[in-house]
């Protein structure tokens, strides 16, 4: 399992593209966790901004089509964009989101 975090410019933003990554299947879920500011250095400049942090749940296996409809809709030029596995989790949870994301039976978020 992949926990796949990202940040946007907005929640409307990150919303948009949290409902196609679950209705095409490609995460289980996806989460908005709320907004924090950014400090980073962009094309040489030091900015500063709010953004929205987001996690999606998945398969390694549906990662690179993950990845790639996230670059297609973001409007950042070098979106973030994170995968980090799991070395755990709850049996019938990690049931649910391969059954979630492989074409099974899904569930609604746990």
């Amino acid at each position: 399992m992949l926990w796949v975090y990202m940040t946007f410019p907005d929640e409307d933003t990150a919303v948009a593209v949290g409902r196609h990554l679950v209705s095409e299947r490609l995460a289980g879920c996806f989460n908005v966790l709320g907004s924090g500011r950014s400090v980073y250095v962009w094309e040489g400049a030091l900015e500063e901004g709010r953004e929205v942090y987001a996690v999606a749940k998945t398969t390694s296996e549906r990662w690179p089509a993950l990845e790639a409809a996230v670059v297609s809709r973001h409007p950042y030029a070098c979106p973030c964009i994170l995968a980090f596995e799991s070395a755990a989790g709850h049996g019938p949870w990690l049931t649910w989101l391969s059954e979630a994301v492989g074409g099974g039976v899904g569930g609604t978020d746990r």
